[in-house]
């Protein structure tokens, strides 16, 4: 029996057998299992098998931490036992049934925004780019000055960079219709419609508020270029409208009638009703959020720098997608990515403490590798498979990711994009701030680090919490 099969059998027997498992499906990390009863999982027994780096249960399902590749090795063999194979869409429909009204909220906000991110971080790393090949350092190194640079080169930049952000609407009202039931081309049709040429451009009237139109003498009317919420609630209030329309009309008229009386009643409803109701919402979450992030002496980065983590745990934290995207469209870089990094850092530093320090070799084959993986910007390892289960080092990542982030607040990081972090993240400070970010990661790295090594972790700790357990 090959060792993957092998460990494929175990972890069925101790989540309580084939009987107990629904369905089971994978994504690039973790086996994502539909549990029965949750009850008769020996959360002890799963944590101890081989190349299994943590588990938990959350949002409806038993998610089993593997690593990229071998939990698809891992995936073919449970269902070579027999057992269920169902889509990560089918899951998450399942899913989506449990958890408070918040989570689920918060996972159908996280569902709309995700698909667009990869984007946004494309956007991001183009911008990064070209801060460093129009910087005037790197342009020496060729004997060219910014003025050599040529007009027609920066037109072709701002295309790359511009873009995503002109038409965001667009991907927000399709992504919302996509997840809330709606035909996906009627979002993207609606989205344009909000940035269309002939509305006043946004960041235009923000200079100069007398070119809006007003409607009726009170109803402000413009275009709603690199706006969110706006395009996120006429997404969704269009795809139930879509459907309740599509019930209506003949079948023969359905391809005629339907798109268009949506399109007609959502422009006229995004335009005079939901476009100045949530861009006042989201202007106001906007300046809540410049406000936290602007506190004098580094406050910023100790609060979010030191709460971070907890949010992530609790599954919520797709949220910050939609400040983050806000923060880029309305200052062109994201302070927030440098704070989370020193989060994100911290984490794999306290796990690459308790792997240095242990000397039990299957918890060390397990912390080094997860610490790795935090420092290329997933922590779910670190925190779920090492940090979490002895809580000390979770705690000290916590204080690690306060330090880094409290500097980082101090010097004003901020990148030029959003989505990726620690490492990877270094594409977005390759500007003149590429320096400060790397120590940025270094203070978040050794604080967590050396409070674990001291404080946080002893193998005598290990042996008595496994004791208890």
């Amino acid at each position: 029996m090959s060792e993957n099969r092998r460990i494929a059998e175990q972890l069925i027997a101790a989540i309580g057998g084939q009987e107990n498992v629904e369905s089971v499906a994978h994504c690039a990390t973790r086996l994502r299992i539909m549990i029965n009863d949750k009850e008769k999982i020996d959360q002890k027994r799963v944590e101890e098998l081989d190349k299994v780096k943590g588990a938990f249960y959350n949002s409806g399902q038993y998610q089993v931490i593997f690593g990229t590749g071998t939990v698809n090795r891992i995936h073919e063999e449970v269902i070579n036992f027999g057992v269920s194979e169902s889509s990560k869409g089918e899951q998450k429909n399942e899913a989506a049934k449990q958890g408070n009204s918040f989570q689920r909220a918060v996972r159908t906000f996280g569902d709309v925004f995700v698909p667009i991110i990869p984007v946004l971080v494309a956007t991001g790393l183009f911008m990064g780019l070209r801060g460093l090949l129009t910087q005037e350092t790197v342009l020496a190194w060729f004997g060219l000055i910014p003025e050599d640079i040529s007009e027609n080169f920066l037109l072709f930049t701002e295309v790359l960079t511009d873009t995503a952000f002109a038409f965001l609407p667009a991907l927000v009202a399709w992504s919302a219709f996509r997840v809330f039931g709606g035909s996906p081309i009627i979002g993207i049709v609606l989205g344009l419609m909000l940035v269309s040429p002939a509305l006043p451009n946004a960041w235009a009237v923000a200079e100069n508020p007398d070119l809006a139109l007003t409607f009726l003498g009170f109803i402000p009317v413009i275009g709603y270029q690199g706006s969110v919420l706006p395009a996120f609630i006429a997404g969704y209030v269009g795809a139930k409208l879509e459907k309740w329309i599509r019930k209506r009309v003949p079948e023969a008229l359905d391809l005629i009638l339907t798109p268009f009386l949506t399109l007609l009643i959502m422009i006229t409803l995004a335009l005079f009703v939901i476009g100045p109701i949530f861009h006042a919402v989201e202007a106001a979450v906007m300046a809540a959020t410049t406000a936290l992030l602007q506190l004098p002496f580094g406050i910023s980065g100790l609060i979010i720098g030191g709460l971070h983590q907890i949010i992530v745990i609790t599954g919520v934290h797709h949220i910050f997608n939609f400040l983050e995207i806000q923060l880029l469209n309305e200052f062109g870089n994201n302070p927030f990515n440098a704070i989370i990094t020193c989060a994100i850092a911290a984490q794999g530093g306290a796990a690459l403490a308790v792997g240095v320090k242990t000397k039990v070799k299957k918890l060390k084959a397990l912390a080094l590798p997860s610490s790795l993986s935090a420092f290329l910007g997933i922590t779910e390892p670190a925190i779920f498979g090492v940090n979490l289960r002895y809580m000390k080092p979770f705690v000290m990542g916590l204080f690690g990711g306060a330090a880094g982030a409290f500097f980082a607040s101090i010097v004003g990081l901020a990148g030029t994009g959003m989505a990726i972090t620690v490492l990877p993240g270094t594409l977005l400070y390759l500007n003149e701030q590429i320096v400060l970010y790397l120590l940025a990661n270094i203070i978040s790295i050794g604080v967590a680090f050396v409070l674990t090594y001291m404080f946080g972790y002893t193998d005598k700790m290990k042996e008595e919490m496994d004791g208890e357990a």
